[in-house]
């Protein structure tokens, strides 16, 4: 339903987007070639690897002996109403092109995961990569209306729609996000969108010797603020971020002048405030080098601290940095490789004793049976993948399940 002073539909492709990664010239470039592609993969027992831009293979388990499905010409934006906030394109949209389109709209899509904005849509949905807004706008779950996905039998199913209000049943837009693609092919998603704030600020209170971090996050949470991202940066991020010496929260406010001008009052009451780089969330994002093993840290929030500090102790031990959504109380450490490898400090770090739940974004290809050597072979889960994907032709591998 659109709304009564809303924009007509504009239809838009290929608008500001970025070159394809390395396509081979049979990729696809509708659902129906995916379709194809996939059925063909069943004739021939040949499993199928999925790449969007190809910007984070490295992610998750490795995948086995598998024939790629380039999904980067499968790009554009195929509905847009502004009026209705609400967007869809395909799978192999770069975010970029996205971030263009709705921007001349005063409007945005609230997902900036980390890695920037090279990424892909479908990619980001798939993964589930959440990035430092998702405290306030919701994970890549919570994005997504509708999704449209070709399954590991060759069936095209569809989850959701393209409006925010929607009942349908079976909630099948949220199983497929964070699947890995190993339930379907992402082929097109319809997502919410946000409008742009007047003022968006960011702002950097360094953490001093003179108050403990659990003693300023307490008075941070208790300040009259709505902050769209509240992170916290290790020393060795600062630096890398131009931020100074030493950890720092950074603190991003947005509304009307008047409002961010209180939320920046109320903040200098809490400690010293300093301005952020205009460009420190993109940096941010891609602070992480092409070569490193990234682990997410998480515990309840009455116990962030204690989860920072073992961040902040596997962090040194493998020479790499830490930073914290702190509205999720989650950490990720990355930690560079060397030929490959961590340091030996840092894999010993990495193998002991945690409390905190541990989640492996990135690992070298010889550390995961040894550090998460758990397979996905609950009852459940192996029955959803047999529903979808019997062959075990998608991403096989990923997830850990046995062959």
């Amino acid at each position: 339903m659109t709304a009564p002073n809303a924009h007509p539909v504009v239809a838009r492709t290929g608008h500001g987007a970025a070159a394809p990664a390395a396509t081979s010239p049979g990729a696809p470039r509708t659902t129906s070639d995916v379709r194809d592609m996939v059925l063909a993969a069943i004739d021939r027992h040949t499993p199928l690897r999925i790449v969007g831009r190809g910007t984070w293979l490295a992610g998750g388990r490795p995948v086995t002996s598998a024939e790629p499905i380039h999904l980067g010409a499968l790009t554009g934006i195929v509905d847009y109403t502004p009026g209705d906030l609400t967007l869809t394109a395909r799978a192999g949209t770069p975010l970029s092109e996205i971030a263009a389109a709705t921007a001349a709209e005063g409007q945005w899509l609230a997902l900036v995961p980390w890695g920037g904005d090279d990424g892909t849509l479908g990619a980001t949905l798939a993964t589930a990569t959440a990035g430092p807004v998702a405290g306030m706008f919701g994970t890549p779950r919570d994005v997504a209306i509708g999704i449209e996905t070709v399954t590991g039998t060759g069936d095209i199913v569809r989850g959701g729609g393209r409006v925010v209000k929607n009942v349908a049943g079976f909630d099948l837009t949220r199983l497929m996000v964070g699947a890995w693609g190993t339930l379907g092919v992402i082929t097109e998603v319809s997502v919410r969108l946000r409008a742009l704030p007047e003022c968006d600020e960011t702002v950097a209170l360094p953490l001093n010797g003179e108050s403990s971090l659990g003693t300023l996050l307490a008075k941070v949470r208790t300040a009259p603020i709505g902050p769209l991202s509240l992170e916290l940066i290790s020393a060795a991020a600062a630096r890398r971020l131009a931020l100074g010496e030493g950890s720092t929260l950074l603190v991003r406010i947005a509304g009307n002048a008047e409002l961010v001008a209180a939320q920046r009052a109320a903040l200098a009451a809490v400690g010293d405030v300093v301005d952020a780089p205009p460009n420190v969330w993109t940096a941010l994002r891609t602070v992480e080098p092409t070569e490193a093993a990234v682990v997410r840290l998480s515990g309840t929030v009455a116990r962030f601290a204690e989860t920072w500090s073992a961040a902040e102790r596997l962090a040194a031990a493998a020479g790499g940095l830490a930073h914290a959504s702190v509205q999720r109380s989650v950490v990720r450490v990355v930690m560079p490789l060397q030929d490959g490898a961590l340091s030996e400090a840092g894999a010993a770090a990495l193998r002991g004793e945690s409390r905190d739940t541990r989640i492996f974004e990135r690992l070298p290809a010889s550390m995961w049976t040894s550090v998460a050597p758990t397979a996905v072979a609950d009852r459940l889960s192996r029955g959803v993948r047999t529903a979808f994907d019997p062959h075990r032709l998608l991403n096989p591998g990923i997830l850990g399940e046995p062959a």
